[in-house]
């Protein structure tokens, strides 16, 4: 049990982490990645999945401190989240019409 619930975290952001770089891939393949007419706004919408990242370990260590769960596992489910949430984010990001 032990075992289960020390590698749990590190299968579920491997799982999360498999799944966006897939679909990225996929993506890429069918070229229909997000662009934006401006570097400003493209740089923003590059930014987007690892500020998603950073954004969720600064959460997964605000919550460890709060509640007693481990900080390692909290990191690691931390960023494999704040990861998927920035795919999303980029995802809606990349599909808005931009009207200049």
């Amino acid at each position: 049990m032990e075992i289960a619930r020390i590698s749990l975290p590190v299968v579920i952001a491997g799982e999360i982490a498999v799944f966006v770089v897939i679909r990225i891939k996929h993506k890429y393949q069918k070229g229909t990645l997000g662009k934006k007419k401006s570097k400003g706004d493209q740089n923003l919408l590059d930014s987007l999945i690892p500020l998603g990242m950073m954004i969720g370990c600064a959460v997964a260590v605000l919550l460890s401190v709060f509640f007693p769960i481990s900080l390692l596992s909290t990191v690691g489910l931390g960023a494999g989240i704040g990861l998927l949430f920035g795919y999303f984010a980029y995802e809606i990001s990349s599909k808005k019409v931009e009207s200049y």
